[in-house]
């Protein structure tokens, strides 16, 4: 039961050769018995739900095709159940929400058995700049399953789940990279979506602005089929009304090559990495040429100007004192937060320097709204700029560099394995315009499917 899709699951399903219970207690197994710290906490209740699902099914009663698939949930996502939210921080412990975050909600209604909380880089990387990728007070140290490398972050065990088969999906959130890095590092596909596209209300926030959801799993078809299912309008996220009358389609396009794409790459990235990964990168550019796709080299000229977290700071205060007001627990706002982990030294590490310099601001102070503007400004018309000037498709990154740019712009992107290197894992992103998650979908799918470079992991 290795490497399954969602595809071969309801094939094996309908074969009678496999059954959502039997598949449940399959990755249970491997999270007791493989080591990697990916998960938080499990479901007490995901054998019983996956029996209900298997019922439906016995009656002819399907939902979708994520019925009775096991899918694992980032531990900064609400959900009513007996699994608490917090983020892997210890200052959260008994964080039990009362009602589901609505893209959980539209998963159980898909028929979805979500069998467990995946561990993060605490508070989705918003702690300390100490703080390793994958880890938690809660959690520990998550581990990469291809080897002594860089798990990637925030959502660390998302994407190791999936890579580890804990789950056959799963869902990690997204500010600046935290869907791509890991997916890249971990040999997954990530989908961050365009933000909007997917309901945040429900999720421990860090941005109003940059925050999304997205799936993280071993093929793009798979991630097409979770998106399909997370994407919609929710009354209680403002965000979400971009997509109040849109309709994502119920097929993935096939595309049979990149006859008449023009692609565009840039290598300003390419200080931040090493020799090895510049000549993977460049081998999947070549890649792109086979399937006849014009590659044309691009220059971001305003990066000095979009490379800062500033917003990030003063929207994290204002939203986590928002998400913390009506929950039984005895912090009410990041002030408390702060005066905790002072006070049980141990709840913080790494220090909580990322912490203290958010409490020290205000929403509405000139330098919030002159910092919003300028990443609205400077990201989203950078992009289109170039996106017109050589009428690009897609833009290429190495793995998740580039993830501020596009996250900022609130536009979407999909990373997708392109090899490995003594680094570990390493995958190849495509970026677009927002709302263009199908046409990147299709995009990856093509890249996918010529070039399956994808392997399993040792463990």
């Amino acid at each position: 039961m290795r490497n399954l899709t969602i595809r071969k699951f309801n094939e094996l399903y309908d074969e009678g050769k496999i059954t959502s219970e039997k598949l449940v207690e399959f990755y249970l197994e491997r999270i007791a018995n493989v080591s990697l710290n990916a998960i938080l906490e499990i479901n007490p209740d995901a054998l019983f739900i996956a029996r209900a699902m298997d019922e439906e099914r016995k009656i002819g009663k399907k939902r979708s095709n994520l019925h009775g698939v096991p899918v694992i949930i980032k531990g900064n996502i609400d959900t009513n159940d007996k699994m608490q939210t917090t983020a892997g921080a210890k200052v959260l412990s008994g964080n039990y929400a009362k009602k589901d975050a609505f893209l959980v909600r539209k998963l159980r209604e898909a028929g979805a058995v979500i069998i467990g909380k995946a561990n993060l880089t605490e508070f989705a990387n918003f702690v300390s700049f100490k703080m390793p990728n994958g880890f938690s007070r809660l959690g520990g140290q998550t581990k990469n399953p291809y080897g002594e490398f860089d798990t990637g972050g925030s959502s660390s065990g998302s994407a190791v789940a999936v890579a580890a088969d804990f789950a056959l999906v799963s869902i990690g959130t997204e500010t600046s990279g935290s869907i791509l890095s890991p997916a890249s590092s971990n040999s997954c596909v990530g989908l961050k979506p365009t933000v909007g596209t997917v309901s945040r209300s429900g999720i421990i926030p860090i941005s109003y602005t940059q925050d999304t959801a997205g799936p993280i799993t071993r093929t793009v078809e798979d991630a097409f089929e979770v998106f399909k299912v997370i994407h919609g309008f929710d009354l209680e996220d403002p965000a979400t009304y971009i997509v109040k009358n849109r309709e994502f389609p119920a097929k993935l396009k096939e595309i049979p090559d990149y006859s008449g794409m023009i692609f565009g790459y840039s290598e300003q990235f390419f200080k931040w990495l090493a020799e090895e990964q510049i000549l993977l990168f460049k081998d999947t550019l070549k890649k792109i040429e086979s399937l006849n796709g014009k590659i044309v080299e691009v220059k971001f000229e305003n990066l000095d100007k979009i490379n800062n977290i500033n917003v990030l700071f003063y929207e994290f205060k204002h939203g986590i004192n928002n998400y913390l007001k009506d929950k039984d627990l005895k912090v009410k706002t990041l002030t408390d937060i702060i005066r905790f982990n002072f006070e049980d030294k141990d709840a913080i590490p790494y220090g909580q320097s990322i912490l203290l310099r958010a409490d020290a601001t205000d929403i509405n102070e000139k330098e919030y709204i002159e910092s919003l503007l300028n990443d609205r400004r400077y990201a989203k018309e950078e992009l289109d700029k170039l996106f017109e000037k050589y009428n690009l498709t897609a833009l290429l990154f190495p793995a998740n560099y580039g993830a501020h740019i596009t996250a900022k712009a609130k536009y979407p992107s999909i990373t997708v394995p392109a090899g490995y290197t003594n680094s570990g894992p390493f995958g190849l992103t495509f970026s677009a315009r927002e709302f263009e998650e199908e046409k990147l979908l299709s995009l990856a799918c093509v890249f996918e499917k010529k070039f399956p470079v994808r392997k399993l992991p040792l463990n």
